[in-house]
């Protein structure tokens, strides 16, 4: 696993960065093509409209007069220009006229009629000026006016050009190309979280399974000890000698019981974890007083602390301790976080516990001055069978499920947990719970 993990990671890395940059190559060539298409349809659509002027012009010239098939030019008089015989807003009219024979999508375009004599005249649009002195934005497009089928007369007359200026060209190949531009990007954006996905799954079941392990190595142990213990007991319990003694007797017999206790107490931890992770557990919920509740769990905890020289300050100042809750699981609550802070604790240990009103809740706050955790281990202290390193401590047993639970039961009792420490300095637990107003109960 260790091996093929990197492996797979890098592989599809380097499949997705493939992929974008043939994603990229396609877009760009794609907008190439279009730009190049449009352009071809915009200068037939010009072409189109050049010739149609050269038509109309041709067709209204006043100077086409012709007897016995031979064409007179009157005296004095210029062959007609575009600007004689169309207005402005004619022009564009022939121009839009274009697009829809050519079943062209119309744009915005300025245009210009351009006499190259000097003696001709130029028209243009009112913002054709401005559109053409930029070249690098827009498309400008030049076209003389001449029809294929030119009169001898029209040959003469002055040369023109139809201008036209389309502004800002890229932005409208853009706007024909957005939905597939941003249906690429959204279906590589949906690639990228499937490989994000895929491996921080591949990360959590090498998690799950580095946890797999030590849980098991952890059961093992803890079960391995007293099960040693029972065996030795066993052992000594056909001893003649024991067997003649009562208080000896007594003695062996009492520590398979206690060694029995604390193997039952394991197994039910586990098959609490169990339960928890189906949400089977049911709660027997009645009104409590949680003062009494943590007098009842100090007795637990009283040896414990006697060993490690340590001492507890209790200050019950709750005027309102009153929980609709479970009285076990309370209870387990108050014994896990003590026990862990004996666990976790050094020298001249202090556990301060106390409780307080606090917006309609009861705060419980179990503080003390033990090795503490860093940032790290704070923010995974509630996870299922996560366990903090305890530097040079190695006597800290368990299965790293007792935060988990105390989670999980303050969570079904509508209440808030959170956790403050500093390491070298202890550490402290902060529980809210909703109470009961006493006139609940009459």
């Amino acid at each position: 696993m260790k091996r093929i993990f990197p492996i797979i990671t890098i592989l599809i890395f380097v499949s997705l960065l493939g992929l974008i940059y043939f994603q990229y190559e396609w877009i760009r060539q794609a907008l190439q093509d279009k730009q190049q298409q449009f352009e071809q349809s915009l200068s037939m659509v010009a072409q189109t409209a050049a010739i149609d002027l050269a038509d109309q012009r041709g067709n209204n010239s006043p100077f086409d007069s012709r007897k016995n098939n031979e064409v007179i030019f009157p005296l004095n008089a210029y062959p007609s220009t575009i600007v004689h015989h169309f207005s402005r807003e004619e022009i564009r009219t022939i121009i839009d006229h274009a697009f829809e024979k050519l079943n062209v999508k119309k744009v915005n375009y300025e245009f210009a009629i351009s006499n190259t004599s000097l003696m001709g005249d130029e028209l243009q649009s009112k913002k054709y000026a401005e559109a053409y002195l930029d070249t690098i934005h827009n498309l400008q497009l030049v076209l003389p006016i001449q029809s294929p089928n030119s009169s001898v007369i029209e040959q003469f007359a002055p040369e023109e050009l139809l201008v036209m200026v389309v502004p800002q060209v890229k932005n409208i190949i853009w706007g024909q190309m957005i939905w597939m531009v941003i249906g690429s990007l959204i279906f590589t954006c949906i690639i990228f979280s499937a490989f994000y996905i895929t491996v921080r799954a591949l990360l959590n079941q090498k998690k799950l399974s580095e946890i797999k392990s030590d849980f098991i190595n952890n059961m093992t142990h803890e079960f391995k000890t007293p099960l040693a213990t029972i065996s030795l007991a066993v052992d000594a319990l056909k001893n003649e000698k024991v067997i003649n003694d009562k208080n000896k007797m007594d003695y062996f017999s009492g520590i398979i019981k206690d060694e029995n206790k604390r193997m039952n107490k394991q197994v039910e931890t586990i098959l609490q974890a169990a339960l928890l992770d189906k949400q089977e557990i049911q709660l027997n919920e009645k009104p409590v007083h949680a003062n009494a509740i943590i007098e009842s769990a100090i007795k637990n905890i009283k040896l414990p602390l006697e060993e490690k020289h340590g001492k507890l300050d209790l200050q019950l100042h709750a005027a309102n301790d009153l929980l609709m809750g479970d009285e076990v699981h309370l209870t387990n609550i108050i014994n896990n976080l003590l026990d862990n802070a004996i666990k976790y604790s050094k020298e001249n240990l202090c556990i301060k516990l106390s409780t307080l009103n606090f917006n309609s809740h009861l705060r419980i706050k179990i503080e003390d001055n033990g090795i503490g955790m860093n940032k790290e281990t704070l923010h995974k202290i509630f996870e299922k069978f996560y366990r903090a390193h305890t530097g040079n401590i190695h006597n800290v047993k368990g299965f790293g499920l007792g935060l988990s639970y105390v989670k999980s039961m303050v969570d079904a009792h509508k209440g808030k947990i959170k956790a403050e420490s500093a390491l070298g300095k202890g550490s402290c637990f902060v529980i809210d719970l909703p109470v009961l107003k006493p006139e609940v109960l009459q």
